[in-house]
């Protein structure tokens, strides 16, 4: 089968398309810079040179293909030019599903967040969760407007589906969407000492191989115009160190960072980037929403679908394994 994917050089896109082309489909990756396409090169993969602002491209990279996995997005925590969150997230996703009508392709699979259902303010999130607080960042914003914009096109005959991935972490691309990854690299190298705030705020995390399959898995059972979270674990800052610390074997000591120290530092960060265009290791925002908790659940996605993600302890292993083979390749 034919498959168009947008992100396809990405953190989630660029393992998705690594599968579909193992399992001998054909993949229409669409790319912007050919330095980034490495890691999708494949007999079955077919590059396709535009971006998801350009209709035409994207026209051209769909045609013939049967199914579309929408996988890119703007996840960046900053941008000098805030507009670009709008333009990537939403029309870029407006972009794509016109393509999708026009080519006739019935089938898309969108690439959300769970960020879209807000903290979990009174219990566990699920997919039925009103979301009562304002979203953090542009990007959960104009990700929930995306979301409303796919439903639309589902009056127009294309079967829509949308998965909301949590914190995704494992071998891939080491990213902003993979940062999860980057501080276990720190963190066995002995280069990260931080816990954030008092260590008790609960977060999901997500092995990257289980957000793939969720996603092959929503093309394949998932029900038009539904979502489905894509969830690991649920656990706390000072758990995920513990666990991390077990796996690792190596027990370093780490400091718990106090919220006005967070805060302090997120803003002169800020003032940086605004004024010198210093890129930001934090922000405001960001802060905020580390000092909420998090907690999802992936029973849907497992009931309807046949999801089931790895402990943490298991993603973390196999996670130190990989990263472990990139240190040996550059002995």
């Amino acid at each position: 089968m034919k498959i168009f994917v947008t992100g396809a050089t990405g953190f989630i896109g660029s393992v998705l398309v690594r599968t579909l082309a193992e399992s001998g489909h054909t993949v229409h990756a669409l790319f912007r810079s050919r330095t980034k396409t490495s890691a999708i090169k494949h007999k079955n993969v077919r590059l396709f040179k535009g971006n998801i602002l350009d209709p035409k491209s994207i026209e051209r990279a769909v045609s013939g293909c049967h199914r579309v996995f929408h996988t890119a997005a703007m996840t960046k925590i900053w941008s000098k030019n805030p507009k670009r969150y709008h333009d990537i997230n939403v029309i870029g996703t407006k972009n794509v599903l016109e393509a999708a009508l026009h080519t006739g392709v019935k089938k898309v699979v969108i690439t959300s967040t769970a960020g879209v259902f807000g903290p979990s303010l009174n219990g566990c999130v699920n997919e039925n969760t009103i979301k009562k607080t304002r979203c953090f960042t542009e990007y959960e914003k104009t990700k929930a407007q995306a979301d409303s914009l796919a439903l639309s096109y589902m009056k127009k005959g294309i079967h829509i589906v949308m998965v909301c991935p949590t914190r995704v972490y494992g071998p891939g691309l080491i990213k902003e969407s993979n940062s999860t990854t980057r501080m276990i690299q720190l963190y066995i190298k002995g280069k990260w000492r931080i816990i954030p705030g008092s260590g008790k705020n609960i977060g999901n995390y997500v092995y990257i191989d289980d957000v793939v399959k969720g996603h092959l898995l929503a093309m394949e059972k998932g029900h038009p115009g539904e979502k489905y979270i894509l969830g690991g674990e649920n656990i706390s800052y000072s758990g995920f160190f513990t666990t991390l610390k077990n796996v690792s074997q190596k027990d370093y000591t780490l400091f718990k960072l106090p919220l006005f120290m967070m805060i302090s530092l997120s803003f002169i960060m800020k003032c940086l980037a605004e004024g010198f265009s210093v890129y930001p290791l934090i922000t405001p925002e960001m802060v905020k929403k580390l000092t909420c908790d998090w907690v999802v659940s992936s029973d849907k996605a497992v009931r309807v679908l046949g999801y089931s993600p790895l402990s943490l302890e298991t993603g973390i292993k196999k996670t130190i394994e990989w990263l472990n083979t990139l240190d040996s390749k550059n002995i």
